[in-house]
């Protein structure tokens, strides 16, 4: 693992019995990303994320996918999320607070999201289908729920109306990168705060 707080950029791996996971990123970059988890599907979402955030994202994840995608998906949340967390540094200047609505054709999605170091995940997503192409649908909380826990944010998803999955859960990842997008700015009038009037974030 490595960290630059100076230009915000993290590097992070992680090897078990069942996936390695390699992340690197930077939190002020233009939205370039190279993806590559073995999940076709989920390598779109990630781009999506990586172009709508403004973060600049590699991702390569190996993993069992003979067994399913569950690990594969979850861990690439958690390398995801711990990258952020360690790019993000000692949060100070941060703008915090991010929110989100996006539409998609009949779809719309609402996301909002706290960097506080509380992790948690509200989310009032369903699904009409089990599978987006060779993916479970029931999937996508799992990278959600992964990330928001590994990142330590506070996480509220919520798809308002909607009737193509498809649109469904790419309306959720867009969301979230741009809701991050506004909560990792720098607020130029307090660079050098802590956004909290305890002057800390998180316990």
């Amino acid at each position: 693992m490595s960290n630059d707080r100076d230009s915000r950029t993290a590097i992070v791996e992680r090897k078990t019995k069942e996936t390695e996971v390699f992340v690197s990123l930077d939190l002020d970059g233009t939205g370039e990303y190279d993806v590559d988890t073995g999940i076709g599907f989920l390598d779109h979402m990630l781009e999506q994320l990586s172009r709508h955030s403004l973060i600049d994202l590699k991702v390569r994840a190996e993993g069992d996918l003979h067994i399913d995608f569950h690990h594969t998906t979850e861990d690439s949340g958690i390398v995801i999320g711990e990258a952020v967390l360690q790019a993000l540094g000692d949060l100070k200047g941060i703008t915090r607070y991010g929110n989100a609505i996006i539409p998609m054709d009949e779809t719309c999605t609402r996301v909002t999201l706290d960097v506080s170091q509380r992790p948690y995940l509200i989310w009032k997503v369903n699904f009409t289908k089990p599978k987006l192409g060779d993916m479970d649908t029931e999937l996508f909380k799992e990278w959600f729920q992964a990330f928001a826990q590994a990142a330590g944010i506070t996480l509220h998803i919520e798809n308002m109306y909607g009737e193509n999955n498809h649109h469904i859960v790419e309306s959720c990842f867009k969301g979230l990168a741009r809701a991050l997008r506004q909560a990792i700015e720098i607020d130029p009038r307090k660079a050098d705060a802590i956004p909290s009037t305890k002057g800390v974030l998180g316990s």
